[in-house]
């Protein structure tokens, strides 16, 4: 019932208030009831709120035009969708790597080499994937989120608790083992989520004069309080502001992804949700809110920048190098950026050319530092495209 993230919550004292109300339960635990949104009395934007407000807003448009302008935005959104699910999911406490997902893409594992959290990021990629596909036939809603649900936890840890099913005990929030006497947060009971839930919906819905992203960031911590599933809330609930963003046009692509802010921050971003709940400091938290926004768009902006200088960077050295191969030294280059692990027979099939023509290629990619061999083996090699791969980790340069 308790994820990684979630014991690590704060608990402040018990009022009734903006947010909502503690209702003592027949079991003795108070369990908190989230009024519906939006707050009463209304969100003050005003002052420093105003302010950050206009600033993730100029940061949102600029990171949408940078990805816009690239040649294939697809093949960039390919790797951030991968670098938000293992984020999101580390800060669920699972410790598989980029590295990690990409070689169990590409099948480099054998059956006793798996790192045993990986599966739990590639099915959020695939969660991730579904919801955005399904946008264009159902918009964001309770239904989309249970889809959504059933396909992250499908066959994982977690996968045991009704996957895609809402809620029918009640759970907490407290230290790992903790019952609901040591839990520093108890969400509504379950009698209760499906009402809360169909709030939360009409709420996305609804016409009114709320900023956009201060309604997706009310929707975020809305979702966080009700805490609709037994496991799996904190990754659901940071998708559910991507598709917002995405369904409302805001971006073209989904690029926004505020994993990385958040596990940066990850104690104040439990603290400030834990304020809404017992002070209604909604402002406290949309202040926090709209930081990372503007915060994480400007660093994604900067990487489509990078993407872009590198992809031109790699263009002129294949042109130069490999003179009438270099349309094949073009195709290949192109499709690391959709696949950055590659074998010579996948190169093959990718040009056409004979087998040794493809590893004579690969070969060539390699002196140039476009590709590294990452299995140390004589025969069934792959090949990374490392100066891509590293634009979205912190990991440094490996020397070929």
């Amino acid at each position: 019932m308790l994820s990684t993230a979630d014991s690590m919550a704060t608990s402040s004292p018990l009022v009734t208030g903006r947010a909502g109300r503690y209702e003592r339960q027949p079991a003795a635990y108070r369990a908190f009831v989230p009024a519906p949104l939006p707050p009463d009395p209304p969100v003050r934007l005003d002052g420093e709120l105003r302010v950050l407000l206009s600033r993730a807003d100029r940061a949102l448009g600029r990171l949408d035009g940078a990805v816009v302008t690239l040649p294939n935005p697809d093949l960039f959104v390919f790797m951030y969708v991968r670098k938000e699910a293992v984020l999101s999911s580390q800060i669920e406490g699972t410790q598989s790597s980029l590295q990690d997902l990409l070689a169990a893409e590409a099948d480099l594992f054998d059956s006793l080499a798996v790192p045993r959290d990986v599966n739990e990021v590639v099915n959020y990629v695939q969660a991730m994937n579904h919801g955005l596909s399904r946008l264009s036939e159902l918009p964001v809603s309770v239904r989309l989120i249970r889809e959504i649900h059933e396909r992250l936890l499908h066959g994982v840890r977690g996968g045991r608790l009704t996957p895609g099913e809402l809620r029918r005990s009640q759970s907490w929030i407290g230290p790992g083992g903790a019952g609901l006497g040591e839990a520093v947060f108890v969400p509504p009971p379950a009698e209760l989520v499906p009402q809360a839930l169909g709030e939360l919906e009409t709420f996305l819905h609804a016409t009114d004069d709320l900023p956009l992203l201060v309604k997706i960031g009310l929707a975020h911590a809305q979702f966080e309080t009700i805490h609709p599933f037994l496991d799996g809330n904190g990754r659901v609930g940071r998708l559910l502001i991507t598709f917002l963003l995405t369904e409302r046009g805001v971006l073209e692509k989904p690029v926004l992804y505020l994993s990385h802010y958040l596990k940066r921050h990850r104690q104040e971003y439990y603290e400030r949700l834990q304020r809404v709940r017992d002070e209604g400091d909604w402002e406290g938290w949309l202040a926090f809110f709209l930081r990372g926004v503007a915060e994480v768009s400007g660093e994604a902006t900067e990487t489509a920048r990078r993407v872009l200088l590198l992809r031109e960077q790699h263009r002129s050295a294949i042109t130069a190098r490999l003179a009438r191969a270099a349309a094949n030294g073009h195709r290949v280059l192109e499709s690391l950026f959709d696949r950055p692990i590659i074998s010579v027979g996948e190169a093959q099939k990718l040009t056409g050319t004979g087998f040794a023509a493809a590893n004579q290629l690969v070969a060539c990619l390699t002196e140039l530092g476009i590709l590294r061999e990452i299995t140390g083996n004589a025969r069934n090699r792959r090949f990374r495209y490392d100066p891509y791969v590293r634009l979205f980790t912190d990991e440094p340069e490996v020397e070929q």
